[in-house]
């Protein structure tokens, strides 16, 4: 319930825990006054684990974009080290 507007806050159940929304309802289904002591610190918990979600989510990106740097590293050193031994191959058959 959003105390300004005296309306149910909006809730994406998608981005939430089972029993964060569990908890949401159980909230909106009290009396006005419980509801009310309550909602402010509802939404601390709402914002919060929104916010790990969105920080785990970068984190999981960094690592997949870091998994993928490494593997064109591994390719670039491999096609290098190729390189350089038929370089060395070529240099030895002329002497």
């Amino acid at each position: 319930m959003d105390l300004k507007s005296n309306r149910p806050a909006k809730v994406d159940s998608d981005q939430l825990p089972i029993d964060l929304n569990d908890l949401i309802s159980a909230v909106n289904e009290l009396p006005a006054e419980h509801r009310e002591q309550l909602q402010r610190p509802l939404d601390r918990v709402v914002e919060y684990t929104r916010r790990r979600r969105r920080i785990l989510n970068l984190i999981q990106e960094a690592l997949s974009q870091l998994r993928m740097d490494m593997k064109y590293l591994m390719f670039d050193l491999e096609a290098t080290r190729r390189e350089r031994d038929a370089y060395k191959n070529s240099l030895e058959g002329e002497l």
